[in-house]
């Protein structure tokens, strides 16, 4: 076969600045990212919650409180993933601060 110096793209990793990122207390920080699906489709992914925190009650609280549909996504490297269905960084995050279950200054919102 002849090479022809084609570079295939890869997909996108919209988590690929949390597994760089070695600094101190990098942590603890809680990541609101949105990713786009197709078309005017996209989906809200909140990650770095406390473990000890039962997800699948603040995803049933998240899902009545914005009227959305949700799930929990157990990922090998970064434990367990909220996701949203539609743009919900910044509500997400005021709930989070509302509920108390983290502060202001360790949210971190990501996205365009």
């Amino acid at each position: 076969m002849v090479d022809l110096g084609i570079q295939i793209p890869t997909s996108f990793d919209p988590f690929a600045e949390a597994k760089e990122s070695d600094a101190p207390g990098a942590k603890e920080y809680v990541h609101i990212r949105i990713q786009q699906r197709n078309g005017k489709k996209s989906l809200t992914t909140v990650q770095g919650l406390k473990k000890e925190f039962s997800y699948e009650k603040i995803l049933k609280d998240l899902k009545k409180e914005f009227c959305c549909n949700g799930n929990v996504v157990n990922d090998k490297e970064l434990g367990k993933i909220i996701q949203l269905q539609g743009d919900q960084r910044k509500s997400a995050s005021h709930f989070l601060v509302q509920a108390g279950l983290v502060r202001k200054d360790q949210v971190k919102i990501h996205g365009f």
